[in-house]
């Protein structure tokens, strides 16, 4: 038998806002990505292939920690700076490996205050 895996990943993430409208507004217009539709009180985004969707909830509390990939760590960081995004620290090199590849994160809040992160690969 070939080795077929049976799940080929992940195909969505979804996340709970207080406030569907302002967060369509703000992961489209601040945080820049693909906002595919809304229906009602639920809202879909194109993260790479990855869909991400967000929906309204007055239970909106901790959740896991979305982590998006960006090309540039220090350019994004300072775009998203500029667009008012609250980082809780400037990104950093968090590990080298030993062929000399290096893994960058950032973090910062979403409108309720939850972590969000970049993450980068870098060539040291």
């Amino acid at each position: 038998m070939a080795d077929e895996r049976l799940l080929q990943g992940l195909g969505q993430v979804s996340r709970q806002v207080r406030d569907i409208e302002a967060s369509t507004a703000w992961y489209r217009d601040v945080l820049g990505l693909a906002h595919l539709y809304q229906f009602g009180a639920l809202s879909f985004f194109d993260c790479g292939g990855l869909r991400l969707y967000l929906q309204e909830s007055a239970e909106a509390g901790p959740e896991s920690v979305l982590y998006f990939r960006v090309g540039d760590i220090g350019a994004a960081h300072e775009a998203l700076s500029a667009r008012g995004v609250e980082f809780m620290e400037v990104p950093r090199l968090i590990h080298r490996h030993e062929d000399g590849m290096e893994e960058w994160m950032g973090f910062f809040k979403d409108l309720e205050g939850r972590p969000l992160a970049l993450m980068a690969q870098k060539r040291g």
